[in-house]
């Protein structure tokens, strides 16, 4: 039986539709949490760590740079950091300490209390996801994941959990960067740097 591209077609966008609903009805107190936290952390001086491997890696990234940079409009930088762009330093510290420290070495090096951590992971086992949070609880910072279903280990190390209700990979990632794009835009306006 050949392909039926039509019905995938289909078929992806209805299991979408319901995870975002999904993620609509559950999750709208965990992520006022979130903005709350962020918000506080930048009025007070801190800054927001985004951290992951992969596709998560691409998101932290990604949400940095509109933070740093802009969002909807221009507007005064607000502080962020992707800690998966340094190829320096993360190849330096998996070459010297391992891979699970590339994450949590940064942290210490570059975080302080009252920031916040967030790490990024689809399963919630990453190890160095993991280590970063742990590292970051450590030290004060405020921690915080996207991950899906319950979170995985991510869970008993996160102030705020992001926790998309699905166990697909594909339906979570597009979850985590919906919902990193509305931090960026709900921070940029609780900020009161955008009307």
């Amino acid at each position: 039986m050949p392909f039926d591209a039509a019905a995938y077609y289909k078929a992806e966008f209805v299991e979408h539709r319901a995870v975002a609903e999904a993620t609509e009805a559950a999750l709208a107190g965990a992520f006022s949490g979130l903005l709350a936290a962020c918000a506080k952390s930048v009025r007070a001086g801190g800054k927001i760590l985004f951290f992951g491997n992969g596709g998560s890696a691409a998101d932290a990234q990604h949400l940095a740079a509109e933070l740093t940079i802009r969002y909807k409009k221009n507007r005064a930088p607000i502080a962020a950091i992707a800690l998966t762009t340094d190829t320096s330093a993360i190849t330096a510290c998996g070459n010297d300490y391992g891979f699970e420290q590339i994450f949590a070495r940064q942290i210490e090096a570059l975080g302080r209390p009252g920031d916040v951590a967030i790490g990024i992971s689809t399963s919630g086992k990453s190890a160095n996801v993991i280590a970063g949070l742990r590292q970051a609880r450590t030290m004060g910072l405020v921690t915080a994941a996207f991950g899906g279903q319950n979170g995985g280990d991510m869970g008993a190390l996160s102030d705020h959990l992001i926790a998309v209700p699905s166990p697909v990979t594909a339906r979570v990632q597009e979850m985590h960067i919906t919902l990193g794009q509305m931090l960026c835009g709900a921070l940029e306006l609780e900020l009161g740097l955008v009307d």
